[in-house]
């Protein structure tokens, strides 16, 4: 976080009784801001986001959020012991001041997760050393950003299942500079902001925080003249085309995950993963809640009072016989089993609503026959 805060609270600006709802509000607003691919000629916005996540990954965590508070009340983080933020920050000798004190870094062990996830975040004074100070890069190889797609597809293809092809907008390592930032038939020199290091170190309560480098992207390295297609960043915006299967009897917000198919990683990391959420287009004719299928056909009024046989169409594409008894009322559904969604060695019924027309306009012969079977049959009119 940015230096002389570290304050996860301070990170998200939120105060430290915000709701969790707060929280995430804050997060969001923040990350949409900040996030790199939204910032390409600002390079500073990835450590940021950075920040950002790593302080929501705590707060938004009841549990975590509950243990970084009391650590930062037995002042861990140069808080002064009751998080007030006023503590001193380590002297220039590396000793601490009186009134921060030493954390008894022992503490962490009581925290699980949290504490190897700090103790990564926060070394004592001297052990890796400031920035360029024991050199080489502090971060070993990481696993790229999982991307979240939202996918729209037919009715059809979320019934039956379907392979079908998407663009996903997605970061790419330049293929221009080849991911160093630098343009072409140009060369990269050490970052003068972090000595190489690619990271940043801040001094503070008696630890050291490191975070990336924001001049260099921690690569330690910077162009001496950036690339005109990433403008010294090393990665472009792309489109990847690929090739989905869509599960059979696949909802709306169902996902699926595909694996090597995400954002690069970064130093020789894996790349993360693509999440796909689907969604369902309406049908004209079919209307599906949860394994079963509705439809609604029209009749006229001779069916109705008659009786019928009618043809329906399937989900499944076939057309069924459906019986319809006389004196059939507007309204009446009909079970067609077997003919619904089939999921997971499950399979839905088809359910047909009626609805009986009444013929807006009749002829002179028409109203007569009518006139007359209404006299027949003692109906008023």
């Amino acid at each position: 976080m940015a230096a002389g805060t570290k304050d996860l609270y301070k990170a998200l600006g939120v105060p430290e009784k915000a709701s969790g709802d707060e929280i995430k509000k804050a997060y969001r607003k923040l990350a949409k801001q900040h996030h790199p691919d939204a910032n390409p000629d600002r390079p500073q916005a990835a450590d940021r986001f950075k920040e950002i996540g790593e302080a929501y990954s705590v707060l938004s965590d009841t549990d975590k959020r509950k243990q970084y508070d009391r650590m930062r009340r037995l002042g861990a983080f140069g808080f002064g012991g009751d998080g007030s933020g006023t503590g001193q920050s380590r002297s220039a000798h590396g000793s601490d001041s009186a009134q921060g004190g030493s954390f008894p870094f022992e503490e962490l062990r009581d925290f699980g997760g949290l504490g190897d996830m700090f103790s990564s975040l926060f070394d004592r004074g001297g052990r890796h050393g400031a920035a360029g100070g024991s050199g080489g890069h502090p971060f070993g190889p990481e696993k790229g950003g999982n991307v979240e797609y939202v996918v729209e597809i037919s009715f059809q293809a979320a019934v039956g299942g379907d392979k079908i092809g998407i663009e996903v907008p997605i970061t790419e390592e330049c293929a221009t500079c080849g991911g160093n930032g630098a343009a072409p038939g140009s060369g990269t020199h050490r970052c003068a902001e972090c000595g190489g290091s690619g990271t940043i170190a801040f001094g503070q309560g008696g630890f050291q925080v490191k975070r990336p480098c924001p001049a260099c992207l921690s690569r330690g390295e910077v162009p001496d003249l950036p690339c005109p297609s990433c403008h010294g960043t090393g990665l472009v915006r792309q489109t990847r085309a690929i090739q989905v299967m869509v599960p059979r009897g696949v909802e709306t917000g169902g996902k699926v995950r595909i694996p090597g198919q995400g954002e690069r990683g970064h130093n020789g990391g894996q790349p993360g993963d693509l999440v796909l959420t689907f969604k369902v287009k309406l049908h004209k004719f079919f209307r599906r809640e949860g394994l079963d299928v509705h439809v609604t056909v029209p009749i006229n009024v001779i069916q109705a009072t008659l009786g019928s046989k009618l043809r329906v169409r399937a989900v499944s594409g076939k057309r069924v016989v459906l019986t319809i008894p006389p004196g059939t009322q507007t309204g009446t559904r009909f079970r067609v089993r077997g003919q619904g969604v089939e999921k997971a060695g499950r399979m839905g019924d088809q359910y047909v609503e009626v609805k009986v027309e009444i013929p807006e306009k009749l002829s002179d012969e028409e109203q007569k026959v009518l006139e007359d079977f209404a006299s027949a049959s003692g109906l008023k009119h």
